[in-house]
């Protein structure tokens, strides 16, 4: 069996709908809702996910699937919202424990395969650099996945006409800090939008995405109120989570105001802040494409232990040095309307090795809160 995962149009999709007749097609019925971040598919239904909106075993369809093949638009150097929002819910399909491989930290098999990907992308314009950003973006999921690039394909087609800015707009005169997560207010973004906030001299307003999911169209207004926008957001399988790639997509749509700055504040809970280099890359894509000036920003890796020691500490106690620092160049470049590049931090002083240590026995002691005995933690479905 073969597993098609798309976002076309119905008109797009009668025309190669032969093609795929004897294959599991995943397409967009307007149910999917975005990954919360809870983490039950690790720790409490092992393999599944506990929403119940019919994509709750896209991790176990995966699994059955002898290939799986992914349609998707071109967007910011990887997949549309609806595309991404089905690989955000396939969580359940690798496992919660890291291992090193190739000197980079991954999640361990949950099942012993290695899964062919191909990857279709279409659009309008997608050029030699875009088309890096795309394979460099499918080999970092894959590579988490514990999967093989089978191929990756290219097809040009016409984009919708977007709205531009328009430069005889009045700027706006706050700084917004948007939190894109959709975890609660003890979330890592949400921790570290605060700490910001703290820092900034600016006029200063934390906005929750989640808050604003059933009306997007009315968060691009209130967005496009600010001189900058800072977008604060943690690593959704190796890129931006499903529910910001829909703003971004609706900001591309219906935005006409004023030029913005544009900083972003990433986290993950990944060890090697590098591999945080997709998700930056996709925000200065969409920037570019904007008309937005793009100021760069600050990625934090090992996230749970950052908003672990923040919670203990604060935000200045040894291993967060380099965090701190970069958040110190963040606020100040925001304050004086300023870029500062792309900064990405690791913990200091503190190595990976035992990181992982920590991470792997606090899976399994939070699989033990919940009911799931160590075994079941390997299920397979």
């Amino acid at each position: 069996m073969k597993l098609v995962i798309h976002d076309l149009n119905e008109e797009a999709w009668d025309s190669v709908r032969e093609k795929y007749d004897d294959c599991t097609v995943i397409s967009d019925n307007g149910l999917i809702r975005p990954c919360t971040g809870c983490f039950s598919c690790w720790n409490r239904t092992p393999g599944r996910c506990v929403i119940k909106d019919g994509y709750e075993d896209m991790g176990q369809l995966v699994h059955q699937a002898d290939e799986v093949i992914v349609i998707s638009r071109y967007t910011y150097g990887g997949f549309s919202g609806f595309v991404k929002n089905v690989f955000d819910r396939c969580l359940g399909y690798v496992l919660p424990h890291f291992e090193v491989i190739a000197g980079e930290t991954h999640h361990k098999k949950r099942y012993d395969e290695v899964k062919p990907f191909t990857f279709i992308f279409y659009g309008d314009h997608i050029g030699s650099d875009e088309r890096k950003s795309a394979e460099t973006y499918v080999k970092a999921v894959c590579a988490n996945f514990r999967a093989e690039v089978r191929e990756v394909v290219f097809r040009e087609c016409g984009q919708e006409k977007r709205t531009v800015i328009r430069p005889d707009a009045e700027p706006g005169s706050r700084v917004i800090l948007l939190n894109a997560s959709m975890r609660s207010a003890n979330g890592n973004s949400a921790k570290l939008a605060r700490q910001l906030e703290k820092q900034l001299k600016s006029g200063t307003e934390i906005i929750s995405l989640s808050k604003h999911l059933r009306d997007l169209s009315g968060l691009v207004r209130i967005l496009g109120e600010a001189s900058a926008l800072v977008i604060c957001v943690p690593l959704y399988v190796d890129g931006l989570p499903s529910q910001l790639i829909r703003l971004l997509e609706t900001f591309r749509k219906e935005y006409s105001g004023p030029k913005m700055r544009i900083y972003v504040l990433a986290n993950m809970g990944l060890y090697e802040s590098s591999q945080l280099t997709s998700l930056f890359r996709a925000v200065k894509q969409w920037s570019a494409e904007m008309g937005f000036d793009y100021c760069g920003g600050l990625g934090i890796s090992a996230g749970e232990l950052v908003g672990g020691l923040m919670d203990i500490a604060g935000f200045r106690i040894l291993p967060l040095k380099k965090a701190a620092a970069g958040m110190d160049q963040l606020s100040d470049a925001v304050d004086a309307g300023k870029g500062i590049g792309d900064l990405y931090v690791q913990p200091y002083l503190f190595p990976r090795s035992l990181y992982l240590f920590i991470a792997n026995s606090g899976w399994k002691r939070m699989a033990k809160k919940n009911g799931i005995r160590p075994e079941d933690l390997y299920r397979r479905l």
